[in-house]
């Protein structure tokens, strides 16, 4: 399950994904800044977003060509520990569950959760490795413990998704259907907020995500029709909403990122942000990391997709930082592995030269 290729060829792999993440990145920073400019908007918030995702992957790709296992390890024990120690993660006003900080505790601890799966399996000592997937079970059970009921449900995916992942040869058979569930998930919030799912579906729904939410949805699609191509402009759902200006203690978010961009940044801002997520799993097929690896991070990004679908996960910078992070944590050349691999390609060169 490790990969058989040479240095150029990994080489050239790497420059692949990085120079597609560039102009995805790139890209989605430049048009926040037309949208905002056009309707008054106010991008700050997005680029941020950017800016972290970008810091965190290049943090990622400097600490997993270090150390490993080490750094995806101390990353979930952080991640831990900013859930106990930081319980609303971001100022402003903090609002009561569902549509408060629940979303953001989710996510970290599933990016955790990812993390330490990531470094079970980059380790080689079984003693290790066992103590690793332990800290990741006992991730799950935090969750639990926290009352974070979907960050225990997709923290508990990613655990058996990584165990899962040991068994699968072929990566992309499994990066596909990561796509596809981010991809449903997606469709089924928008058929939600498009009123176009059974009476009783809905009915289930509402009460899992509460009317409120889904009438938020509604008015983020509502001002999507407006200007399908450039939006209202970042930052000004919270001003236009009459959901959200009917609401004493709001955010201005409509608790769902798709809906949030094709309200504020139409249907290219949608496009886009479905680029980054794809750019990511894009990365993670042409990764030379074991399969496990980079099949146990895409699990738990996707994991974070679908929570970012239902509620305002993305607009916390720690999840932005972690996301980020653990992509570039799966996708980094250990320094270690890849001089091994050099020496290797040396003394089989002198072996063919020899007399």
């Amino acid at each position: 399950m490790t990969s058989s290729a040479g240095p150029q060829e990994d080489g050239d792999r790497r420059n692949v994904s990085d120079a597609a993440g560039v102009v995805v990145l790139g890209a989605c920073a430049a048009w926040s800044l037309i949208s905002a400019a056009t309707h008054d908007g106010r991008p700050e918030g997005v680029l941020l977003a950017i800016l972290a995702v970008a810091a965190g992957y290049a943090a990622g790709r400097i600490g997993g060509a270090l150390l490993p296992v080490a750094v995806p390890c101390a990353a979930a024990l952080a991640g831990v520990g900013l859930t106990l120690t930081v319980p609303h993660l971001s100022p402003g006003p903090q609002l009561v569950t569902p549509l408060g900080h629940a979303g953001a505790t989710a996510a970290v601890l599933t990016l955790a959760t990812g993390a330490a799966c990531c470094a079970a399996w980059s380790a080689s000592a079984p003693l290790l490795r066992l103590a690793l997937r332990l800290l990741a079970a006992g991730i799950t059970v935090t969750a639990a413990v926290l009352g974070s009921t979907s960050g225990f449900v997709t923290c508990s995916t990613v655990l058996v998704c990584s165990l899962s992942a040991g068994h699968l040869r072929h990566r992309g058979v499994g990066i596909a259907g990561l796509a596809l569930a981010a991809a449903s998930v997606t469709g089924l919030i928008w058929a939600v907020a498009g009123n176009v799912v059974p009476g009783g579906l809905l009915t289930w729904l509402e009460g899992q995500l509460t009317g409120h939410r889904i009438q938020l949805w509604q008015d983020a699609l509502h001002l999507a029709r407006e200007d399908l191509a450039l939006g209202v402009g970042p930052g000004r759902f919270g001003e236009l909403s009459s959901t959200a200006t009917g609401t004493l203690l709001s955010d201005g978010k409509p608790h769902s990122a798709p809906l949030q961009q094709a309200a504020e940044q139409g249907v290219v801002g949608v496009l886009l942000l479905a680029a980054a997520f794809c750019w990511m799993l894009f990365a993670l097929w042409r990764t030379a990391r074991p399969t496990p690896v980079a099949l146990t991070a895409g699990a738990a990004l996707t994991a974070l997709a679908a929570i970012a679908a239902v509620g305002n996960a993305l607009s916390f910078t720690t999840v932005s930082v972690g996301a980020g992070l653990l992509a570039g944590l799966a996708t980094a050349r250990p320094i270690a592995v890849e001089s091994t691999q050099r020496e290797d390609d040396v003394r089989t060169r002198g072996d063919q030269l020899a007399p």
